[in-house]
């Protein structure tokens, strides 16, 4: 990545999250959820998609990442929901969390600046 590449910003230090572990950040009054599954980092939404769950409530076990309200399971790697949730009456506003660019730059984790992508 070129030193003058503005279009990511540092969010934090990879001492900062080990591995298997979490970090929720606010980034532009966004709550984004920075997780190492295995030495890479991936980054999505903070809030479930079904009731507004705080996901770094949430369990993290291998990529899956477990909402700590009614269940429902997303795999951090591409934001998609593997398993809705266990209250058969909630219905999500829409399918998969939103997830974000990051890379790397030495010991910094940079997050992209512009919108959310995923990973079709």
């Amino acid at each position: 990545m070129s030193a003058y590449d503005l279009s990511f910003t540092k969010v934090a230090k990879v001492s900062e999250i080990p591995d298997g572990k979490m970090k929720m950040i606010k980034f532009n009054d966004k709550e984004i959820l920075i997780v190492n599954v295995k030495g890479i980092f991936y980054a999505i939404s903070n809030t479930c998609i079904h009731k507004g769950g705080n996901l770094s409530e949430g369990s993290l076990e291998d990529n899956i990442l477990t909402c700590p309200i009614h269940g429902s399971k997303f795999d951090v790697t591409t934001g998609k929901c593997v398993h809705r949730p266990r209250n058969i009456f909630t219905k999500a506003k829409k399918d998969d969390a939103v997830s974000y660019e990051l890379r790397l730059n030495g010991e910094d984790i940079l997050l992209q600046k512009e919108s959310p992508w995923r990973i079709s």
